[in-house]
Order: C-alpha cells, then sequence, then structure tokens
C-alpha cells in the first residue's frame, strides 16, 4: 500500500482486505461476523485500514472498511472493528504491515488446553513462520482476554515472542501479523495448521 491513507488508498486497501476476509470466511475462521482484519497505510503518523464493524466477511466489498488513527479512532469511513486500536497497537508493535484476527475452534482450544502458551517443535510448517523445522522450540503465547484493549494489548506486548508472528488469545481467538497482506495470510494459515496439530494430541 502506498503511504498516505487517502480515499483511493483507502479504497485499494478496502478490496485487498474484502478479498483476504473472504478466503477466511471460506474457511470458517470467520463465522458470522467475527473477526477482523488490517493494513497499515502509513507509518508517521500511523493509519491503518481496518474491516468495519458488524459485516459478514465473506460478503465485504471494498467500501467495507475504516480508517483509523494509532488509537483505533475512525479517522474516515464508518464504524471499525472494537478491536481496531488492538491492531494498530500490534502494528506499532512489531512493525507488521498488516493483521488478522480471526476466530478459529483450534485456537480457543488450544488456548483452554495451554493456558501457559503452546509449545512447538520439529515439525516442517515452522518454516512458515520463519523458523527452523528442527532442533528448535518455539512457543506460541497464550493470554488472557479482556473487553478492555488498552489492557489486552499490554498482555499481548508483554507476552509475544519476536520468534513467533502470532498470539492467541483465550476464549476468543487469534492474531496473527506480517509484513503485508499476503504474509499475513501465509502465518495465519501456518499457525492454524500448527494449532490444529496440537489439537488431535500428537
Amino acid at each position: 500500500m502506498s503511504a498516505g491513507g487517502g480515499a483511493r488508498d483507502l479504497a485499494e486497501a478496502g478490496a485487498v482486505l474484502a478479498a483476504e476476509a473472504a478466503r477466511f470466511a471460506s474457511f470458517g475462521w470467520m463465522r458470522g461476523t467475527s473477526g477482523n482484519l488490517s493494513v497499515v497505510l502509513s507509518r508517521d503518523p500511523l493509519r491503518l485500514a481496518v474491516t468495519a464493524s458488524g459485516r459478514d466477511k465473506g460478503e465485504l466489498t471494498s467500501a467495507d472498511v475504516v480508517l483509523v488513527d494509532e488509537r483505533g479512532a475512525a479517522v474516515q469511513g464508518g464504524r471499525p472493528s472494537a478491536e481496531a486500536a488492538l491492531h494498530a497497537r500490534v502494528a506499532a508493535s512489531t512493525g507488521a504491515g498488516a493483521v488478522v484476527h480471526v476466530h478459529t475452534v483450534a485456537s480457543v482450544a488450544m488456548g483452554r488446553r495451554k493456558p501457559g502458551g503452546i509449545l512447538l517443535r520439529d515439525l516442517e510448517m515452522l518454516k512458515g513462520v520463519g523458523q527452523p523445522a528442527h532442533g528448535v522450540e518455539v512457543r506460541l503465547p497464550v493470554v488472557a482476554n479482556s473487553q478492555n484493549m488498552a489492557e489486552l494489548g499490554d498482555r499481548l506486548e508483554a507476552a509475544r515472542d519476536p520468534r513467533m508472528p502470532a498470539v492467541v488469545v483465550a476464549g476468543h481467538g487469534l492474531y496473527v501479523w506480517g509484513a503485508d497482506p499476503r504474509q499475513a495470510r501465509h502465518h495465519t494459515e501456518v499457525v492454524e495448521w500448527l494449532l490444529e496439530l496440537e489439537l488431535t494430541g500428537r
């Protein structure tokens, strides 16, 4: 995305996010109106395009997006997701260019099973998040949920592991990020695969 956040940039971002949302919705990861996506449009000041609140993520259009600031407050467009502030926090603290939040069964189930974090090692799919397939143990953090985005952001920032571009929010879902929407998508698919494998009780 170009650094700016004008109407054209926002429409382009909306088209990208609509396509990504449709993909995740087709997997059953954004049921009903759950989940939200964002992409960074500028860094200084920080501006993100975030999917609008209360929309079916399988039916989004390029217009179903809101421009928000570093606090997640709407700058242009309608009403952003209630979690826009957390997207902005993740983008600011990790340097990510895109953030994905999905509500998957595996992430919620594994968050319950492993509230202290999910340890992963000796799996080829770890290469998909930039980690060695063998010999290194990586922890996927699990944090307690909160309806207060500042509090949840503090928990996420304190718990996150720089080797793992994702955090499970207990009883809620999965936050994943990447340099751009495509990488964020790939990271999301890989982390969800790892969670599904762990859920089988390997």
